[in-house]
């Protein structure tokens, strides 16, 4: 699989109830886990006081990483993809 670095940002509408926002976002914690054990979804960051993530994710392609793992997200209506694709670095200090 190919890795991507992903930049999510989540807007909800005003209209919406908290009571909505926490029941997609109980869903997306239980999704994000299954990413995980698929392997892909590698690491996930929060920038600190924002409604906003960083993180490697990997898939056989582009497409199949907007179709089959970022499109399934419980809150992808609401969330703005920017996706990199990346390959590892030759002086990369974690590669083995």
């Amino acid at each position: 699989m190919r890795e991507f670095i992903v930049e999510i940002t989540t807007t909800f509408p005003s209209t919406m109830a908290q009571s909505e926002v926490d029941s997609l976002r109980a869903l997306e914690a239980v999704r994000a886990k299954e990413f995980t054990a698929s392997g892909n979804l590698v690491r996930l960051w929060r920038p600190i006081g924002e409604m906003r993530s960083i993180g490697v994710w990997a898939a056989e392609d582009e497409s199949d990483l907007h179709t089959n793992v970022l499109g399934t997200l419980p809150l992808s209506p609401y969330m703005t993809f920017e996706v990199t694709a990346v390959q590892p670095h030759p002086n990369d200090p974690g590669r083995s």
